[in-house]
């Protein structure tokens, strides 16, 4: 497998920019500067990230999310160990 990073990934399994694979890997994201742990979602094209909001859910059982513009970076955690 390489290293490169897709430009969008996505931790629900129903979102078609799902991987299993790469996310059992172990993806970082580290936006405007700052390591983000509560990231479900993210794009580097269009400079955002979907962040979960607390511990909400949605009727559906989602996490609640917040979607914030800026520079995005994902990283493979393993890599940096």
């Amino acid at each position: 497998m390489t290293d490169s990073l897709p430009d969008r990934l996505c931790v629900d399994p129903a979102s078609p920019f799902h991987d299993a694979a790469l996310l059992e890997r172990g993806v970082g994201i580290r936006f405007n500067g700052q390591d983000k742990t509560n990231v479900e979602e993210y794009c580097v094209s269009e400079g955002w990230v979907r962040l979960a909001v607390g511990k909400t859910l949605d009727r559906r059982g989602n996490p609640m999310t917040v979607k914030l513009k800026g520079v995005v970076e994902p990283y493979l955690r393993d890599a940096e160990a």
